[in-house]
């Protein structure tokens, strides 16, 4: 032991979990992972694996079949103990070849048959923006989504248009290009192109929201809460930065990832287990970018 001290040995673990044939390399797959919420919680689940005793590696699916198919190869050749796949960017193809492949799978934030999955009850969250701004008074909802087409952001989506429509609001939809900050620019001109521009909007995520508020600003001289009240959803850090104080829904990284690493557990105990989920709340963060509308509409008399 003196002597592997002395010459820096360290035991080769990709090789004795060869011998073990437990590799405990856990594959995570995701799209574009350096974009908003996805980047935290990927920093959480890297942390909860490598305390669980296991070695995370990172896939980047990109977006072209070549990068894609790059990916896989990457996932699939090193006998990964399990794999789990965020959000909806990453193709069915990345779940059939781990069920071929007989690894453990734990989806994030989509749905795929016979898996073990963590979701954020995005539906419910929705509905309670679209309630709180008609309880404020407000009449004409905007909503800021995004092409993306992933399955959390298209459930917050409809849900919260169902719920306006039903409280008797009227909405104007938008959607940009992804979900980004540049999505959440495309989503103002469309909003605040014409005269009759939304009370309150209900952005799908926060990087949509940034992206809306600072357009609203610099670009048609408008303000939060002031002008327009606002509502976003992840609660990345971006959101309590004094230039925005953005009231938004939270998803917790950590429990997320917590989650994950107990149906991990489950499933390697036991892989003929029937599937489970755990479906976790947006708790409501409330700052400084929403205004019931008589207050707002107090401080615009006030500054005729």
């Amino acid at each position: 032991m003196r002597a592997a001290a002395e010459l820096g040995y360290q035991v080769n673990d990709l090789a004795r979990g060869l011998l073990a044939n437990r590799s405990r390399l856990v594959g995570l797959v995701v799209t574009r992972p350096e974009l908003g919420f996805r980047a935290h919680l990927v920093s959480a689940l890297t942390q909860a694996l490598i305390g669980r005793g296991n070695v995370p590696f990172l896939i980047n699916t990109g977006s072209s079949d070549q990068e894609v198919h790059a990916a896989q190869a990457a996932l699939f050749g090193y006998r990964a103990e399990a794999t789990i796949i965020l959000s909806g960017s990453p193709p069915s193809s990345f779940v059939e070849l781990a069920r071929q492949n007989g690894q453990p799978l734990v989806m994030i934030g989509r749905s795929e048959p016979d898996c073990d999955h963590v979701r954020i009850d995005n539906a419910r969250a929705a509905r309670k923006a679209a309630a709180l701004f008609v309880s404020q008074g407000f009449r004409r909802l905007g909503l800021a989504g995004s092409a993306s087409g992933t399955p959390s952001i298209v459930e917050r989506q409809q849900a919260f248009i169902d719920e306006a429509r039903r409280l008797g609001a009227e909405i104007s939809a938008s959607y940009g290009g992804d979900s980004d900050y540049a999505g959440g620019q495309e989503v103002a001109a469309q909003l605040f192109g014409h005269e009759s521009r939304p009370q309150a909007i209900f952005c799908v995520n926060d990087l949509i929201a940034i992206g809306l508020i600072d357009a609203m600003r610099y670009r048609f001289g408008l303000n939060a809460p002031d002008d327009v009240s606002v509502i976003g959803f992840d609660d990345i850090p971006e959101a309590a930065w004094e230039a925005y104080r953005l009231s938004t829904f939270r998803q917790d990284p950590d429990a997320i990832a917590a989650h994950t690493i107990e149906h991990l557990d489950r499933r390697l105990a036991d892989p003929h287990a029937p599937p489970s989920t755990a479906r976790l709340e947006a708790a409501f963060i409330e700052r400084r970018s929403t205004m019931p509308a008589a207050e707002v509409q107090r401080k615009w008399q006030n500054t005729q």
